[in-house]
């Protein structure tokens, strides 16, 4: 019956801090003083732990006894403190652990790797590999997990750079959803699609994550610009036909609306790659017929909102053409002035700071201060580099107008005064040497 009872007792799961069947005494100790004792089982720790099991065995030099007991003294950081403690009593617990987030299942990963307890390291490798981290998680993982040895580098696979062939696959599902007309309950995805392709092409201090002069990418970033001015095209030709009396509720208005906040956005895409041309050709080319249509819109709400958003894409192609990025001659460059100049002018008294009442309904999309000074700039920029008749005509019309307070073509003006003077002082030296 003793044999029996004793067997019985031995079956029964020991406990950390139990004095009556503890043989071995854990310190932890820190450099600031602190000493804490647990009371354990030297069979727990030799199974579980490689460290305990070399302290603990008969080779090592300097085990001591204290109170018929094996002393283990471990030391530690006051910060890996809770983490050693947190071990010791793991190694009591069968498995699954509980790991308590992110942070603690980090520490008690660098505090099993030191104790040499595989099986608890592999479980927190596991864990963490598995579940999502907070930002500053992920600082402290990739500031901790290299230090700790080649095997738990498949923690960081989340972080690992991705080949070529994933970057442009993902690159090219993205600007065919950002570049499409999906349902209206898919904008915010869009507009997520469209914020993460601009990031993906921000140039920073950062490796690029794109090549931009990758043939595959400009090929279908072509392709979905196309796809894009084509719908557009389509759309202007259907409002051209549209009768005044029904266009105020023909949804194709706010269709247009969508498509040049998609044309305005991609005009960024393609500056950051050099890739305008083919837009700023289309534009030109259709510039008096999306004119046309944007005069017949009413000037509140929506429409003028519409508006708005016409003279945003204007201004990104006009200043195309003014900084000189793509090249039209002499021609197609005034026809852009005398197209786009008037309507400019006939609209912004419409919009100015200070134009409406307080109860008077806003547009909402009420363009930036900077869009008006860069389309001023972009004017001033394409007229002098017209020949001086056609700046002359330019000019008289402009102060002719009612609207001539914007665009403020000063500069043009006294440009084309020396100009003018300094060509005809020109002249005459080279018609009296001509004489001589």
């Amino acid at each position: 019956m003793a044999a029996e009872k004793g067997k019985e007792t031995s079956r029964d799961p020991v406990k950390i801090g139990d004095r009556t069947t503890s043989d071995v005494i854990v310190r932890l100790r820190t450099e600031e003083g602190r000493d804490d004792w647990f009371y354990c089982h030297s069979e727990v720790l030799s199974e579980k732990s490689k460290y305990f099991a070399d302290r603990l065995s008969e080779n090592w030099p300097t085990c001591q006894i204290l109170d018929s007991r094996y002393c283990v003294e471990v030391y530690c950081q006051e910060l890996e403190f809770n983490f050693h403690v947190n071990v010791l009593r793991l190694l009591y617990i069968p498995e699954p652990h509980t790991w308590h987030g992110v942070r603690n299942a980090l520490g008690i990963l660098q505090v099993a790797v030191h104790l040499g307890c595989p099986q608890m390291a592999r479980a927190c490798m596991d864990y963490l590999e598995a579940v999502p981290w907070e930002e500053a998680e992920e600082e402290e993982i990739l500031r901790t997990i290299p230090g700790l040895g080649s095997q738990y580098e498949q923690i960081l696979a989340r972080l690992q750079p991705v080949d070529r062939a994933a970057v442009v696959g993902i690159f090219i599902s993205a600007i065919r959803f950002a570049t499409s007309s999906p349902p209206t309950s898919m904008r915010e995805l869009k507009s997520s699609a469209q914020d993460q392709l601009e990031y993906m092409l921000t140039e920073d201090d950062d490796v690029p994550l794109l090549n931009l002069d990758d043939g595959v990418i400009k090929s279908e970033v072509k392709t979905c610009v196309n796809n894009l001015l084509s719908r557009f095209n389509s759309s202007i030709e259907a409002l051209q036909t549209t009768s005044e009396d029904t266009i105020l509720e023909d949804e194709r208005v706010q269709d247009l609306k969508s498509l040049l906040c998609d044309i305005s956005w991609v005009c960024q895409i393609l500056s950051k790659m050099e890739m305008m041309k083919d837009l700023v050709h289309y534009w030109v080319e259709a510039s008096a017929k999306i004119v046309v249509v944007a005069e017949r819109l009413h000037s509140d709400g929506e429409m003028l909102d519409t508006k708005l958003n016409v003279v945003e894409v204007a201004w990104k192609v006009l200043e195309a053409i003014g900084f000189g990025n793509v090249i039209f001659p002499t021609v197609r460059r005034l026809h852009m002035v005398t197209v786009w100049l008037p309507f400019v002018q006939r609209l912004w008294p419409l919009v100015k700071p200070g134009n409406q009442d307080e109860e008077e309904e806003v547009s909402s999309v009420r363009l930036d201060g900077d869009v008006w000074q860069g389309l001023e700039s972009a004017f001033v920029s394409i007229v002098l580099t017209l020949p001086l008749g056609d700046q002359a005509n330019i000019l008289a019309e402009w102060l002719r107008c009612q609207h001539v307070r914007y665009p403020d073509l000063t500069e043009a003006f006294e440009v084309w005064c020396y100009r003018s003077k300094i060509a005809k002082k020109r002249h005459a030296l080279t018609g009296g040497l001509n004489n001589v």
